[in-house]
């Protein structure tokens, strides 16, 4: 996240989103739909409205999110929607794909990049911190719960009940990390 910052026009910007869609494990065009009223400042929560019949939920932000979304407000805070592009249009799930391509080229991956990855990297991330089936299920939006037990099916069965239950709000601290420069670690998604 911090390559994506550093020296980009937008960096911020591209940083914030890929940052929230990885920590919520946003589709990108419900990431592209987030509207300011989602955000709630004062009890650190987004509300997630969920797109293909999925189910919304509310979900804790972590702090350096909350940092980067007031910096956002503060640019440009009158708009609607909270990724907007240069010409005062909220973001594409096209420009959202061609961005995080453009930053994956930079990174020299050797591998093409596109934003569900960033759903996915989620998924297992939970999954491999032992999080429950149901719990990750929810906060993923899955209605059918066929489609969240792939996370979970490659985690060692001690790893997957050394955790006790959990319930949602307890992610967000879960899916905190600290930014490195993009290019000495890439998204470890084999």
């Amino acid at each position: 996240m911090f390559g994506a910052r550093s020296g980009r026009r937008y960096g911020l910007l591209d940083a914030t989103m890929i940052l929230v869609a990885f920590r919520h494990g946003l589709r990108v065009s419900e990431l592209c739909a987030l509207t300011w009223d989602q955000i709630d400042f004062g009890h650190g929560l987004i509300h997630v409205r969920r797109l293909k019949n999925g189910i919304s939920s509310v979900h804790q932000r972590g702090g350096e999110e909350m940092r980067s979304l007031r910096a956002l407000k503060r640019t440009d805070g009158a708009s609607r929607y909270i990724f907007m592009t240069e010409r005062g249009a909220p973001m594409t799930p096209a420009g959202f794909r061609k961005m995080l391509s453009r930053l994956a080229v930079s990174a020299r991956f050797q591998f093409s990049v596109h934003p569900h990855m960033l759903r996915h990297a989620c998924g297992f991330k939970l999954a491999n911190d032992g999080r429950d089936t149901r719990a990750l299920q929810h906060y993923l939006g899955h209605k059918n719960i066929m489609h969240t037990v792939r996370y979970t099916e490659h985690v060692p069965d001690q790893r997957r009940s050394s955790r006790p239950r959990m319930t949602t709000w307890a992610f967000a601290p879960a899916l905190s990390f600290t930014p490195r420069p993009i290019a000495a670690a890439p998204l470890p998604l084999d």
